[in-house]
């Protein structure tokens, strides 16, 4: 089968929605703390962290809502940190975040050799994963129903929850604050509403939503932990979130580009390509995206000013 067919797959479909859904999550994320005027450069790691609380959650518990509530506690819990350096301490928000990512790398492997006695993954665990969800209709619909239906339960929470975070950011009294201490936060600050309170929400739930990103890898693409396994993901939703301009949409869009790529290089594993190159390849399209986005912005500033000066 050539590559060809493999891309026009329902196949390859559904492994494109498996490998976006981190994204779209964390990315979400990612713009709710871009509009507060925050970039939270921590997502990697609370991402990371989730992911295992998650399964040692549900594995010592025996129950999935435990696994959640311990995913979302832990992704609250780095959020708080960050926010108290960040916003309190006044300390730099790139430092805050490389802390946080420093800081989730070693304790997850601790934590792993603590509970497990392995350094690489919690297989002995018998930890809880969310199932897949047939939906009502169109599960009987010959070509819809390989294309719609049968994704995990936490694929259509990410799809539900770029809707949620659009309704929350442009129809909500609370999103116009948080859209307006990011646009200026001296105006809002004049009118009594308080700045530090305004961000500090908004970095809890870019947290959550974060957590339901590494929540997943651990839970839902895998049944387990494995060590480093975000392997970027809280970068790339970043990138994601800035070349969708930090619109709900505009970033789904973005996290379903960079999540094409990554499942296109599962694909050319299958063929006689180096191994490092197809590795490489979510990253180098990251990067190429980065890049277009760069030139774009700098496009639009320069006509900018030359209608400022006409």
């Amino acid at each position: 089968m050539s590559i060809f067919q493999n891309i026009f797959s329902y196949q390859f479909v559904a492994m494109w929605l498996r490998v976006a859904t981190p994204l779209i999550f964390t990315s979400l994320g990612a713009v709710i703390c871009e509009k507060s005027g925050v970039v939270n450069l921590g997502l990697e790691g609370i991402m990371l962290c989730s992911a295992l609380s998650g399964v040692l959650g549900s594995a010592y518990s025996g129950s999935l809502a435990i696994g959640v509530v311990s995913a979302v506690g832990m992704g609250l819990l780095l959020s708080a940190v960050f926010a108290y350096f960040h916003l309190v301490l006044k300390a730099n928000a790139v430092l805050c975040g490389t802390a946080i990512n420093t800081f989730a790398g070693g304790f997850t492997v601790f934590m792993l050799e603590l509970t497990t006695g392995e350094k690489g993954n919690s297989s002995s665990l018998k930890s809880l994963a969310f199932s897949s969800f047939d939906i009502p209709v169109i599960k009987d619909i010959p070509v819809l129903k390989d294309l719609l239906s049968g994704h995990n339960t936490l694929t259509y929470v990410a799809f539900l929850a770029v809707i949620g975070v659009w309704f929350l950011l442009y129809k909500t009294p609370l999103g116009l604050r948080i859209r307006a201490v990011g646009e200026n936060e001296h105006a809002i600050n004049s009118v009594g509403i308080n700045v530090k309170k305004m961000r500090f929400l908004a970095i809890m739930l870019c947290g959550v939503l974060a957590s339901f990103g590494g929540m997943y890898l651990s839970m839902g693409y895998l049944n387990m932990f494995v060590r480093d396994m975000v392997a970027g993901r809280g970068f790339i939703s970043l990138a994601a979130c800035a070349m969708g301009q930090a619109t709900p949409f505009g970033t789904l869009a973005s996290a379903l580009v960079f999540a094409f790529f990554d499942g296109l290089s599962n694909i050319l594993q299958l063929l006689k390509i180096p191994s490092e190159f197809v590795q490489m390849l979510p990253y180098a399209a990251t990067i190429l995206g980065l890049v277009a986005y760069s030139i774009q912005q700098s496009n639009r500033e320069q006509k900018r000013k030359r209608l400022i000066i006409t």
